[in-house]
């Protein structure tokens, strides 16, 4: 499985953005995708994940801002990132897992390269 990001880029606060992951290989149509993200000097962490049956969670800190997507197909998934912070600043990164849908960085064994996200005050 092969997972590629798109849709990074720099905003001021308050912006938004959309960040699209596409998936090609075989067999992930059941498999848990989330996003993730690391800033400088910070560890990876969770920000969204969507389960097979489209069950949704999110960080604490993102929720009611943030919205985790995906085509009927499966073959894309989306965060849609809004009322964006200085704080969300990161490389953002898209994963898959075949495994437990959790935001536990070591549950998820599919990543793409990631994606800049960059946002100025």
């Amino acid at each position: 499985v092969q997972l590629v990001e798109s849709g990074g880029g720099s905003v001021q606060a308050g912006g938004s953005l959309r960040l699209s992951c596409a998936l090609s290989g075989s067999g992930y149509d059941s498999y848990c995708m989330g996003w993730f993200r690391q800033a400088p000097g910070k560890e990876r962490e969770g920000v969204a994940v969507i389960d097979n049956d489209r069950t949704r969670s999110y960080a604490d800190s993102v929720k009611g801002r943030f919205t985790i997507s995906q085509d009927n197909d499966k073959n894309n998934f989306y965060l849609q990132m809004n009322n964006l912070k200085p704080e969300d600043t990161a490389m953002y990164y898209c994963a898959a897992t075949p495994w437990v849908c959790t935001m536990v960085v070591s549950d998820f064994n599919y990543w793409g390269q990631g994606t800049q996200v960059t946002v100025s005050s």
